[in-house]
């Protein structure tokens, strides 16, 4: 299809001479405002597609193949374990320097009879089954050797036993754990090795939490070296020892005084009896517990990196997480995000948070105490650039899922600026990728839970000023032009669009996105066989043209906008008519599961009827609508859905197609392929008429009011009697079908031979009825009356052999009172004009009415001379 441009008139059939009450084409009134309303050229409504709520909730629909990099496992088992007790390892990633110690002994063999020295205990390794006896030795070798190589580098003075002396232990003690392994290293020091061994053989070692930290190159205070014998030093690395220094931050008294006293009991009351589901008497005492430790905490200035012990609060933290009741997990998590976790506790925490978001009875457990100000705050430090994208996955997600259902939880995540945050990731997201090649990894994961999360935001009563604001509309559509290939993130886009376009400025906003219609369209016919997304794509494009004509060209001039909109529709019309004729009506469902409509073939019949609303405001524009006048593959699928469609069954398609052939009809151009095939469409809408729905015979009516500009049109709907039924109709009590009547009768009316129906069915009559029935209130039908009994009158002789003579008189009668400005703004009984709407029916009727009636007047008083008046002269 060739480009439109706003250029001149297409070409058009010549024009017969015309009536004297039609104005020029350039000149524009008042009246027009409500021509465009009742235009033959009319835009179509439909309602949006319905959404359902989602009864489950998952990260991925598996509808959609994604490598491990941009789906990370939405199953998965947590407890205390899967939690780092140090949780020392810096977020930036940096190693920590190696803490100093002293320099391990030499080894050398011992004799039994060295007593005075220790000597460890070692459990002996599982031998691998040799193969043979020199296999066997030499693993038995590096076996040895490993074991004194890791208890070497672990600082401790250690002394390997000769092998015979230790085949003779007869009671080895189990070998030291990794956690045991660092607390040794850590604490190891002078004064540690020179003491002697406890009763059990092990060496006197103090707690964590009462090792006194020795500074290096300068002398322990009086103060700190109180604290350290009295127990009172912090076990969390100072900043500068994470940075690489070997210097250790201390409390200072008052600190350590607080935590014994306030935080230590708190902690001690956390322990919880069972792991697994909890009663709920357990339930609310450990709750009560965490509240009691966020409050102590908060109260001594301890959240974040400022807890000296944070460490030992959190390993006790850590072990609520083997409790299964979501809301002592969610009171465990607010602690651990109060606390600062980072690292790999930081990615545990966000599946802590998914597991429980993911059932909709816990989402009110959210908004209890300050759990969503601090999700949004942990939001608020997050970028692709710097975390896992499997964290972004999880947490995301789970904002995504608590914003699906309850009302009461989006509007305060919209309170707390989620969607300023959502949209700063998503940018983060759209600028790794912006430079074309290979995605990056994770990205696509990433970009579906947030488009998804912002499908839940349009749901929010301000959503229009939110969108526009945060300039969330132009960042969508760089992610549909980055992601096309993946159709879950597509599906969320259509929705997005669906809702967004029911409002003017963000129509706007999309429609002046530069590749909006032309990536739109790229979708249409890649995922013309689903139709969830389709059926939103295409509602949202209706919106677009709708009521902007410079959309209408961005559309119709994308490249080959035309044949994609008619593939699509071929499609779903075959698709219809096989459901049609199967027996079967399985549930259509959207990728997430839900069942979207009654059935599948429901689906499908909303897709041609958005599509076909496409076509219908395309051809609105008078440079388009010649052109898909002429398009015979856009004609000719119209024709088949009514052919095939009944309107007591698929009413709205059938009415939605009906209006799009009266708007390409008005089109009287040549190649119209409207006109060509009159004759057959003339066929197909007639039996709307013979219908009893009220809006089929309005619709069908005005087609024929500009298909019977045709004498071939005319003939044909003289012998189906359509003549005589339109002036029946003139009795109808609903002005629009009162109003397409009259368009009918006004070209059934220049023909001579065909207007003594009008008579013969009391047409006379009822024209002045509805004269005085909707004169007042719709100035537009009283001129169609006039003009149609302008034509109907043409050849007059006299005025009562041509009216009647009651009917001449009563039509003088109404003419003059209607042509008195006095008596024609009278407002209708019942109706109270405004001012604004008194100057507006006042041009109204001075414009269309008055010039015809004045004309229509004149003549009928003209043909009535041989009639004397009554105490006068005659003229």
């Amino acid at each position: 299809m060739a480009q439109v441009n706003k250029t001149g008139p297409s070409r058009r059939r010549p024009k017969e001479p015309k009536a004297f009450y039609e104005k020029p084409a350039d000149v524009t009134t008042s009246s027009d405002i409500i021509k465009e309303a009742r235009s033959s050229l009319r835009t179509v409504r439909t309602k949006r597609p319905f959404t359902p709520l989602e009864d489950k909730r998952t990260l991925f629909s598996g509808s959609v193949p994604r490598s491990p990099n941009d789906r990370p496992p939405s199953a998965f088992s947590l407890g205390a374990r899967h939690f780092d007790g140090s949780d020392s390892r810096p977020s930036s990633g940096t190693r920590l320097t190696p803490l100093e110690h002293m320099p391990s002994q030499s080894i050398s063999p011992v004799s039994p009879s060295s007593s005075a020295e220790y000597v460890p205990h070692l459990a002996k390794p599982p031998k691998p089954p040799p193969l043979d006896s020199t296999r066997a030795t030499s693993g038995k070798r590096r076996m040895h050797t490993k074991l004194k190589s890791a208890l070497s580098q672990d600082g401790l003075a250690v002394q390997i036993l000769p092998q015979p002396l230790e085949r003779q232990l007869s009671n080895p003690l189990p070998s030291p754990t990794h956690q045991e392994l660092l607390q040794r290293r850590v604490h190891s020091g002078p004064k540690e090795r020179t003491k002697p061994p406890s009763e059990d053989g092990m060496p006197r070692v103090k707690s964590a939490d009462s090792v006194p930290v020795h500074r290096e190159k300068s002398r322990v205070s009086s103060s700190t070296s109180a604290r350290a014998e009295s127990g009172y030093v912090s076990d969390r690395v100072s900043s500068g020892s994470r940075s690489g220094g070997s210097s250790r931050e201390e409390e200072t008294p008052e600190e350590a005084l607080y935590w014994n006293t306030k935080v230590s009991p708190v902690l001690e009351g956390m322990v919880p009896e069972h792991i697994g589901k909890v009663p709920e008497a357990e339930e609310e005492r450990l709750c009560a517990a965490c509240s009691a430790l966020y409050d102590v905490l908060e109260e001594g200035s301890m959240f974040g990196r400022a807890c000296k012990r944070r460490r030992t609060a959190l390993r006790s933290i850590f072990k609520l997480t083997d409790v299964s009741n979501p809301r002592v997990q969610l009171q465990a998590a607010r602690l651990m995000m109060a606390l600062g976790v980072n690292g790999s506790n930081l990615n545990t925490l966000s599946k802590l948070i998914l597991k429980v978001s993911k059932d909709n009875n816990n989402d009110l457990l959210f908004m209890e105490h300050n759990i969503m100000d601090l999700i949004v705050a942990l939001m608020s430090d997050l970028d692709f650039k710097t975390q896992s994208h499997e964290l972004l996955v999880y947490l995301v997600g789970s904002v995504r899922f608590l914003t699906q259902n309850h009302y009461k939880v989006l509007e305060r995540f919209v309170q707390l600026g989620t969607i300023e945050h959502v949209m700063r990731i998503m940018k983060s997201v759209n600028e790794a990728n912006s430079h074309g090649g290979k995605l990056a990894k994770g990205s696509a994961g990433i970009m579906l839970q947030l488009i998804a999360t912002m499908r839940n935001f349009v749901d929010h009563k301000d959503h229009y000023a939110l969108f526009i604001s945060h300039e969330a509309i132009p960042e969508i559509c760089r992610s549909m032009d980055l992601y096309p290939s993946d159709s879950e993130t597509m599906m969320h886009i259509a929705r997005i669009f669906s809702k967004l376009t029911l409002n003017h400025e963000c129509c706007t906003v999309l429609g002046e996105y530069p590749t909006a219609f032309q990536s739109i369209l790229a979708l249409l016919s890649r995922y013309q066989d689903q139709s969830y997304t389709v059926v939103r794509l295409s509602f949202a494009l209706g919106n677009l043209t709708a009521k902007n004509d410079d959309f209408r060209y961005c559309l119709f001039n994308a490249e080959n906008a035309m044949e994609v909109i008619l593939n699509v529709l071929r499609h779903h019309f075959v698709k219809s008519l096989q459901k049609s004729k199967s027996d079967s009506a399985e549930p259509a469902k959207s990728p997430d599961g839900d069942v979207e409509y009654e059935n599948s073939a429901s689906l499908v019949e909303d897709v041609l009827i958005k599509l076909i609303r496409v076509i219908a405001n395309l051809s609105i524009n008078q440079d388009i609508g010649p052109l898909i006048a002429s398009n015979e593959n856009c004609v000719d699928q119209l024709m088949q859905i009514l052919e095939y469609k009944d309107i007591r069954t698929s009413e709205e398609l059938v009415l939605n197609t009906v209006i799009t052939i009266n708007n390409l009809s008005f089109y009287d151009v040549i190649g119209s392929c409207i006109v060509e095939r009159q004759a057959e469409i003339s066929r197909l809408v007639l039996k709307l008429l013979m219908n009893d729905n009220m809006e089929a015979m309005i619709e069908a009516s005005r087609v024929f009011g500009n298909l019977s500009r045709t004498v071939e049109v005319r003939d044909f709907l003289t012998s189906k009697k359509v003549d005589e039924m339109m002036v029946t109709l003139l009795d109808a009590g609903n002005m629009e079908i009162v109003y397409t009547a009259c368009g009918v009768l006004i070209n059934m009316m220049a023909d001579e031979h065909r207007r003594p129906v009008l008579k013969k069915e009391g047409g006379i009559k009822k024209l002045t009825d509805v004269l005085v029935d909707f004169g007042r209130s719709d100035w537009q039908l009283a001129s169609m009356v006039c003009k149609m009994l302008w034509n109907y009158s043409e050849n007059i002789t006299n005025s009562v052999e041509c009216f009647g003579e009651q009917e001449a008189g009563n039509l003088i009668d109404k003419l003059a009172d209607f042509l008195d400005e006095d008596t024609a703004m009278e407002a209708p009984e019942g109706v109270d004009w405004d001012p604004e709407t008194m100057d507006f029916m006042r041009s109204n009727w001075r414009t269309e009415f008055c010039p015809v009636a004045a004309q229509l007047l004149n003549r009928v008083e003209q043909h009535q001379a041989d009639l004397v008046p009554i105490g006068g002269e005659a003229p």
